[in-house]
């Protein structure tokens, strides 16, 4: 038997990355999977892949009636959901003074309102099958070890993470105390090798004023005791760990996976 058999997953964002690493595992791990992004030809690739157990969904997280489609196209087709992973995330790179206000709300729209809509619009599906599950059903978040520790040169990224940290703890004991079979985690990544960590690096280049991208890369490196940078699949594996029985047991909790770089 596999950890996930019988379940269902949605999960944003999911078209390349962490997300369709995550989206992989998933459905070899006995699950089948809704992937949701807003980049619709890769999403499909990656879905088509997959095979039966797989379908895409076009889903801009910052669209309630995305959301929506999302959900019910994914119930349509399996039956139901037991897990949402708000995967989704974008990120910015810019110093308080020089991100515009316009920018600021492309990123918490994605980073913050992405996350709950899709929390407050996943929660009746999930409550129906959690009822019947002996573990509940399951939200992991993506958060990030920027949302538990202070960024020099990333401070609205951080802000926002911090946010979805928060917002784990308090949608656990929200769901808690309504008595819902729902448990809500959250997952912390260091910086992982994926197109957002080459734009991490080129960020910082820039900010450093030398526009030297492998020399950002490896100042990131250096911070990571481990020795290397993540890989989607470090990620993803605690992503499914955290959406299945294995983590019964834990609701209101940061999983970090950071290759040692909160330890320092």
């Amino acid at each position: 038997m596999n950890r996930l058999d019988g379940k269902v997953a949605l999960i944003s964002g999911a078209a390349r990355g962490i997300g369709a690493e995550t989206a992989r595992l998933m459905v070899k791990a006995g699950a089948r999977v809704a992937i949701g992004d807003v980049l619709d030809e890769r999403g499909r690739e990656t879905a088509r892949a997959l095979g039966d157990n797989a379908l895409y969904h076009h889903l801009d997280v910052t669209a309630e009636e995305d959301w929506r489609g999302a959900i019910a196209a994914t119930v349509a087709r399996f039956g139901g959901l037991d897990i949402l992973v708000n995967n989704a995330g974008m990120f910015l790179g810019k110093g308080i003074e020089e991100a515009s206000l316009d920018e600021w709300h492309r990123l918490a729209g994605v980073n913050l309102t992405g996350v709950f809509l899709g929390t407050k619009l996943a929660l009746p599906a999930l409550r129906e099958r959690g009822a019947a599950s002996a573990h509940g059903s399951a939200i992991v978040n993506l958060a990030s070890v920027a949302g538990l520790v202070g960024s020099q040169l990333d401070p609205l990224y951080s802000m926002t993470k911090g946010g979805v940290t928060l917002f784990t703890k308090s949608t656990a004991l929200e769901c808690a105390r309504k008595g819902y079979r729902i448990r809500v985690n959250s997952i912390h990544p260091g910086v992982i090798d994926t197109d957002m960590g080459a734009q991490t690096f080129a960020a910082r280049a820039h900010n450093f004023g030398n526009n030297d991208v492998e020399a950002a890369r490896r100042v990131a490196l250096l911070t990571h005791p481990i020795g290397r940078l993540g890989l989607p699949n470090d990620i993803a594996k605690g992503i499914v760990f955290l959406a299945s029985d294995d983590a019964g047991f834990m609701t209101g909790a940061g999983l970090v996976v950071d290759g040692g770089l909160t330890a320092q």
